[in-house]
């Protein structure tokens, strides 16, 4: 347990921190496997904008975002049904 007053501070602040870049974390991952199950332009499109806010807020290392971004772009789209 925290001694003094401003660890005890720090660490309410990392428990906040880690609970966002935990649900963040979460959203991209699962944004991601839903737009490599269905690759429609709107999936990838989100995809890309929460990898790219991921990476620039240290949440995911910008290599990996970079990473899924071209894993993402090399997929087929869905074409849509006539």
């Amino acid at each position: 347990m925290p001694v003094t007053t401003s660890a005890a501070k720090a660490l309410r602040r990392d428990r906040r921190r880690t609970l966002v870049n935990l649900t963040l974390r979460s959203q991209v991952n699962s944004l991601v496997r839903q737009s490599t199950q269905r690759p429609t332009a709107d999936l990838i499109r989100q995809a890309y904008s929460l990898l790219d806010r991921a990476a620039q807020n240290h949440i995911l290392h910008p290599n990996r975002a970079a990473k899924l971004k071209s894993k993402l772009a090399k997929l087929p789209p869905v074409k849509k049904r006539p």
